[in-house]
């Protein structure tokens, strides 16, 4: 059986920069991406996306070949598309397009 794969976990920060400080600081990781809006850290088994929580909620990224299943999907800056979807307890999870094998 092949299992779903989480592409990121987004954390809600109010400052990104500050928040990238902190998190470079207590944890071995690298920035992948970062504006003053959101920011993506690697880390080796997952990413770590910063957000503003005004912009975002926090969530994670479940990567499927069948995201549109789910809901429309909107195209973002770095050229990814998803949905975000609840769970029945209101969790927020976004839901990434990847495209398929073969």
């Amino acid at each position: 059986m092949n299992l779903d794969r989480i592409n990121h976990v987004a954390v809600p920060v109010h400052n990104i920069e500050q928040g990238i400080r902190w998190y470079k600081k207590n944890f071995s990781c690298e920035v992948s991406y970062a504006d003053e809006t959101w920011a993506l850290l690697n880390f080796d088994n997952i990413g770590l996306a910063l957000v503003l929580p005004e912009q975002h909620p926090g969530h994670f990224a479940v990567e499927r070949d069948d995201a549109l299943e789910f809901g429309l999907l909107s195209l973002h800056r770095d050229k990814t598309k998803s949905v975000y979807i609840k769970d029945p307890w209101d969790n927020d999870v976004e839901i990434l397009q990847i495209e398929k094998n073969g």
